[in-house]
């Protein structure tokens, strides 16, 4: 039986974590340049302590320690910004006192972010040695003008080399490509994305453009300058595109953006996407940690100097929010339905306290929205692309 605490006005599994497993993300904030289409939290330095930047981490490591016991960890993921500008020696270091505090899971996975400009032989070589065993490359194109214009650094020539370097190094190597680009076609988009699946590639993340205020895109969108993003029927249909083409070379959909072949789905992200625990260290990293008084959303300080400077001077800054039963329903039904596979029923229940009732997504489910089968309740592909409305519904039926 679980432990209960009250939450609210409605009991909350403190272990309902356990179902979505437990990872530390490491947010190292350097990038080379900026792209103007990103709203993450990145920063150009002209130089780094590295020595004085890894031992804040390791300070930060240590302090998550001891608020989350033994605990099996399942990933670790080093994100930002570029950590492929880290030094091998300080991801080895890091990951060294991460699985000096937590055990890890037998199908423990390591993950590092790589841009093509940032990547040779031998920093992954040092980068395996240290005990990354999956890299997430950024190569957004693999046409050349569009890559100039998304603001990247590399050519396609060099992302191949890169993600050939990779290969030779890893077993699992993932990435990124962004479609619905300024001036982009549908069928265009296919011959890519078939490129890009004949690379021998196991997972790719295949996001829409979106323009984010606060971003270059955005201030060029505000001021009309912004010219030839595709029309909405165009966008979808590259969505539908993404779906054929990675079905067909057995690469399907597992989440809305995120298509892996058997076995290579990241386990880290489904962390996030099956509501587990992760601690998020660096600056502005997020977290979710069940302690035994509750659920807390965690967040650190956007400013590296200040959060570094926090960390030395033993000053805690974090946001902790303490998370109430209808904040933890909501949030997992979200990220859950992101999900191929869908959230599970019997979690549906524990978190809304048993209210949730079945019944009432008839319509969906004759509409051909969501499906249910083996206790997992799941969006299909029409439903995935309605899907605000579709966990309106969802959460409408725990009340």
């Amino acid at each position: 039986m679980q432990t209960v605490s009250e939450n609210s006005s409605r009991g909350v599994l403190v272990a309902d974590w356990r179902n979505g497993g437990f990872g530390v993300y490491i947010h190292w904030p350097f990038c080379a340049a900026k792209c103007p289409y990103c709203d993450f939290n990145s920063h150009v330095a002209k130089s780094i302590d590295q020595s004085s930047w890894k031992n804040a981490y390791l300070r930060e490591i240590d302090r998550y320690a001891e608020l989350t016991s033994r605990r099996v960890l399942n990933s670790v993921f080093f994100g930002g910004g570029t950590p492929s500008l880290m030094p091998p020696e300080t991801v080895h270091d890091i990951l060294e006192r991460i699985h000096y505090h937590w055990p890890k899971a037998n199908n423990f996975e390591c993950t590092l972010e790589a841009n093509p400009t940032s990547v040779d032989a031998g920093r992954f070589v040092g980068y395996a040695t240290a005990g990354v065993n999956r890299i997430s490359m950024g190569i957004q194109s693999l046409r050349d003008d569009d890559l100039v214009g998304l603001g990247r650094m590399h050519t396609v020539a060099e992302a191949k080399q890169a993600f050939d370097i990779a290969r030779d190094n890893f077993d699992r190597v993932s990435f990124d490509l962004i479609y619905a680009r300024q001036h982009q076609e549908p069928e265009s988009w296919r011959v890519e994305l078939k490129e890009a699946l004949s690379m021998a590639v196991d997972h790719i993340s295949a996001y829409q453009l979106t323009i984010e205020q606060g971003t270059a895109f955005g201030d060029r969108y505000n001021r009309g300058l912004l010219k030839g993003l595709p029309e909405d029927e165009n966008a979808e249909r590259m969505y539908d595109i993404t779906q054929e083409e990675c079905a067909a070379a057995g690469m399907p959909r597992y989440e809305v953006s995120n298509h892996a072949a058997p076995g290579q789905e990241s386990i880290h992200n489904q962390v996030y996407w099956k509501y587990g625990d992760y601690i998020g260290i660096g600056p502005g990293a997020h977290g979710r940690l069940t302690t035994q008084q509750g659920r807390y959303s965690t967040e650190t300080h956007l400013a590296p100097e200040i959060w570094k400077n926090s960390v030395y001077e033993g000053k805690n800054i974090d946001s902790w929010t303490h998370l109430s039963a209808d904040d933890q329903l909501s949030e997992f039904v979200l990220m859950g339905m992101r999900m191929a596979s869908g959230i599970s029923v019997h979690r549906l229940n524990g978190l809304s306290s048993g209210s949730f009732k079945l019944s009432k997504l008839s319509d969906l489910i004759e509409m051909g929205m969501i499906g249910e089968s083996n206790g997992m309740l799941f969006a299909t592909q029409t439903g995935t692309k309605l899907l605000n409305q579709v966990i309106y519904h969802i959460l409408d039926a725990c009340e």
